[in-house]
């Protein structure tokens, strides 16, 4: 399936919005897409651009699964199977005789403000790209796939946020500037694989061909390959030593992230197809928690299988999907519970709370949740402490400058062997409703 073959199936099944009335990206666009949550969106009349916008395309694991045809219980082992095999890409680029979609428009002399690049919020330092996914390239360790945001600061220029210790980072630090090719508007397979955590040297678009074929052609003015059913695609150079203020901006945990000084990056072209669709992802909301934490959830389960039977991992939206990992397992010795938390920890370094719970435990129910807490937890045994651990720099709470904070992990399981009939719910009885209550 295709992006915009997804977006007819939406509409097919009355669960795509279209929104004709005039509409403003400043505040507007953001304001519309949370209140409309977790609901698709098209805005067919944005006041400041020619282009439509759409958000709120992959809020939840089933819109996820929906798009690839796969149950939810089979997006773990689906993505797992697609790091752990990459599909080279070779065995899928193909020459096209005919113009690819996502450079139907070429514009060398190009305009930022010409495109409806959203301010969501009144705090915000200025206009951003949310949902660019930057190809990257590297002499020696190849091509490279990541998110980074990017606010608008003049009509051909952005400041990048570039984490420390990425790999992006890396090529940054020893090119001292890179081309890179920024793509809106891509299917989930590219969104999932760019926010994986693999080792250096591997291509995230071939993780992205496993998922799904992928069909790349050659970037305009930049050496790269990119998928070409992208909606936008932003040619151009980040530089290292050439900086800007970049923020303030409101991330994945709803809070204010702090104004930094930040690689610019030099738009020098922008090609899109002729009906182009903006991708609004909405900064902190359940679209953009759900594609940060969801490729997370692999890595965690395979770290987590390697000490015990592991069953399921959500990566929950309540812990902003990065800072809490819910993990089900089937206990088959006393020390499971311990051995999944630190495997947990291990597999997403992070991650801030680790819950363990049994399979009778539903880890997509906070009440069930909460009830394995209230009942099967003992401070005293079941706590795991980490102490003075690298933190997560989108943690707020965590220490200021080094980022280090105190892990826990809450061991939930019940014991094993006889003393486990004492902490099993009682479950109700069912009849037919029919039965008793008539229409």
């Amino acid at each position: 399936m295709s992006l915009r073959a997804y977006l007819e199936f939406l509409e097919a099944n009355d669960r795509l919005v279209r929104i004709t009335e005039p509409i403003s990206t400043r505040y507007e666009i953001a304001a519309v897409l949370k209140q409309l949550e977790p609901r698709p969106v098209i805005f067919e009349n944005v006041q400041e651009s020619a282009y439509r916008v759409m958000g709120n395309l992959f809020c939840t694991k089933q819109d996820f699964a929906d798009y690839f045809s796969i149950p939810v219980a089979e997006i773990i082992s689906a993505l797992g199977e697609a790091i752990a095999s990459p599909l080279p890409l070779p065995a899928w680029q193909r020459k096209l005789d005919a113009v690819p979609p996502c450079q139907e428009v070429v514009h060398h002399n190009p305009n930022l403000d010409a495109i409806p690049i959203p301010l969501h919020f009144p705090s915000d330092g200025g206009p951003y790209i949310t949902s660019g996914v930057f190809v990257v390239k590297h002499p020696v360790h190849g091509q490279n796939l990541d998110f980074h945001r990017a606010m608008q600061f003049s009509s051909t220029e952005m400041a990048i946020r570039v984490v420390e210790g990425r790999h992006f980072d890396q090529y940054l630090r020893e090119l001292g500037q890179v081309d890179v090719a920024v793509c809106i508007g891509i299917p989930p397979n590219v969104l999932a694989a760019a926010a994986t955590s693999v080792a250096l040297g591997v291509d995230e678009l071939t993780i992205a061909n496993a998922l799904q074929p992928l069909e790349l052609v050659p970037a305009k003015t930049v050496d790269l390959m990119i998928p070409a059913e992208a909606e936008f695609v932003l040619e151009g150079t980040v530089y290292r030593d050439r900086r800007h203020a970049e923020g303030p901006f409101v991330d994945l945990t709803e809070t204010m992230d702090v104004i930094r000084n930040e690689p610019v990056f030099e738009v020098k072209a922008i090609t899109h197809r002729k009906d182009a669709l903006w991708h609004a992802l909405l900064p902190g909301a359940l679209e953009h928690k759900l594609l940060m934490g969801m490729p997370r959830e692999p890595t965690i389960f395979r770290k987590v299988k390697d000490v015990v039977k592991c069953l399921d991992v959500n990566i929950n939206p309540g812990g902003c999907s990065w800072l809490h990992a819910i993990v089900q397992i089937d206990k088959q010795h006393a020390d499971d519970g311990e051995k999944a938390i630190r495997a947990a920890f291990a597999g997403h370094r992070s991650c801030k709370h680790i819950y363990v719970v049994d399979a009778d435990v539903d880890i997509y129910d906070p009440l069930q949740v909460e009830w394995a807490m209230a009942t099967r937890f003992q401070g005293d045994r079941d706590l795991v402490i980490l102490d003075r651990e690298p933190g997560s720099s989108l943690d707020p709470s965590a220490e200021p400058g080094t980022k280090l904070t105190t892990k826990i992990g809450f061991d939930l399981t019940a014991p094993v062997g006889e003393a486990r009939r004492h902490y099993e719910k009682v479950l109700y009885p069912k009849v037919n409703l029919a039965k008793f209550i008539r229409d």
